[in-house]
């Protein structure tokens, strides 16, 4: 729509909420005074100012410069001051259009971030609207109307101003939006798979608002138009309980971000990596490759493990060695296997412990913890892997051997003779 018949849409707007009703008929007439108390509560209260203060007093003070009276008609001289006015808003409105909007534009693409940008240019068109409707306003004010013409205008000018502000508000507000759903995609946060229907809620709950601040600003009571909301929503929400509780958890989600898209997680009994995060519920791709979708309600009740943020990966692990092994040799071994995990540069030294600790019942058991650096999953595997084989070969190299599970039967001698007698050939 452009921006004249913005304009002209106001004004009509305005006139229609204004115009009085066509005067009742004499028989009517009582019929209309026992209903008028009943329609107090919704027409409006009183009629608004034709103009706002500011714009009356500047009248007031052109009015006062040029040296008018104060008449019931409209004198060449008041038409030619509204002609005045309306031309001087629309050199206002280029200059603030063409130039001061284009100095704001070089402003923001000095500055790093890009809010500005986008504020800048969505403010452009209502300012000019501002700007418009409060000459077209002004004017309208210097001239002499009927009661029922200026009733009309009052009303037009409120809604106006009304709709050009709450016009301003929502661009700005839809503009902070955009640029919080390109931070969020540039900074891969979770919350920006939400950002679409987040984004959808607070302009619906912002056009409520705003509506219902205009019908107020008209002079109507609004309070039963509150009360049926209240009651409504009440009974919705009887009504989709473990929907709202599934859309609350997900809100729960959005703003703790345990978890985004592409991410190993444990949520209760399941582990796999998230493929989606939707309004009512998340889906895992397990590692058999089927697909659990967990309501968002159950995600916010349960505790939930990120296997993709690891911010070091610690390695714990009993190497078992037989018996046969004397004291010095498992002094020496623990030295070694020691040095060799501390000649890694992508282990921690101040988090590695190496200790002969056990003396189990078949083997004499070496404890062995130590942190790598790396987080990534496969690096960690592949040092260890490293790490494990030269213990291998040192054990080897020292003559000793791993023992594994065994048990030791001692039988009494005769015992013994009897079966190896049985043996016999």
């Amino acid at each position: 729509m452009s921006s004249r018949w913005f304009f002209l849409f106001l004004l009509l707007f305005g006139l229609a909420v204004g115009l009085p009703a066509a005067p009742d008929p004499p028989a009517a007439h009582d019929a209309a005074a026992a209903t008028a108390a009943a329609a107090s509560t919704v027409a409006p209260s009183s009629a608004p100012a034709p103009t706002p203060g500011l714009i009356a007093h500047l009248v007031d003070d052109i009015l006062e410069a040029f040296h008018v009276e104060d008449t019931t008609g409209n004198t060449l001289q008041r038409w030619l001051i509204a002609a005045g006015i309306l031309a001087v808003t629309l050199l206002l409105r280029r200059v603030v259009i063409g130039i001061v909007f284009r100095i704001l534009g070089r402003i923001a693409a000095r500055t790093e971030t890009t809010l500005d940008d986008k504020l800048f240019p969505a403010l452009k068109a209502p300012a000019g609207a501002l700007i418009s409707v409060a000459g077209i306003f002004a004017a309208l004010d210097v001239l002499r109307f009927s009661p029922q013409v200026e009733r009309a205008i009052g009303y037009g000018s409120t809604a106006a101003f009304s709709l050009v502000v709450f016009w301003g508000l929502f661009c700005a507000f839809n503009a902070i939006l955009e640029h919080a759903h390109e931070v969020a995609l540039e900074r891969q946060m979770g919350v920006a798979a939400f950002m679409p229907w987040i984004k959808k809620t607070l302009i619906a709950i912002f056009v409520g608002i705003g509506v219902l601040l205009i019908i107020q600003s008209l002079g109507y009571n609004v309070s039963t138009i509150l009360q049926g909301l209240g009651i409504g929503g009440l009974a919705f929400a009887l009504a989709a309980q473990d929907t709202l509780a599934n859309l609350f958890g997900s809100i729960v989600v959005a703003i703790d971000q345990p978890f985004k898209i592409g991410e190993t997680v444990t949520i209760g009994a399941h582990t796999g990596a998230v493929e989606d995060i939707g309004l009512r519920s998340t889906k895992i791709r397990k590692v058999d490759q089927s697909l659990v979708v967990i309501p968002n309600r159950t995600v916010s009740n349960e505790a939930i493990v990120n296997l993709s943020r690891f911010t070091a990966r610690r390695a714990e692990q009993i190497f078992s060695l037989t018996y046969d092994a004397t004291p010095a040799q498992l002094e020496e071994i623990v030295r070694e296997i020691r040095a060799i995990i501390g000649a890694e540069p992508g282990v921690k030294p101040t988090e590695t412990q190496v200790y002969f600790r056990d003396l189990n019942s078949s083997s004499l058991d070496i404890w062995t913890v130590f942190v790598t650096r790396d987080a990534d999953f496969a690096k960690h595997m592949e040092l260890r892997q490293k790490i494990n084989l030269a213990i291998m070969r040192a054990v080897a190299a020292r003559g000793l051997s791993f023992a594994f599970p065994t048990q030791t039967m001692h039988l009494p001698e005769p015992v013994v003779t009897k079966l190896t007698e049985r043996k016999g050939p």
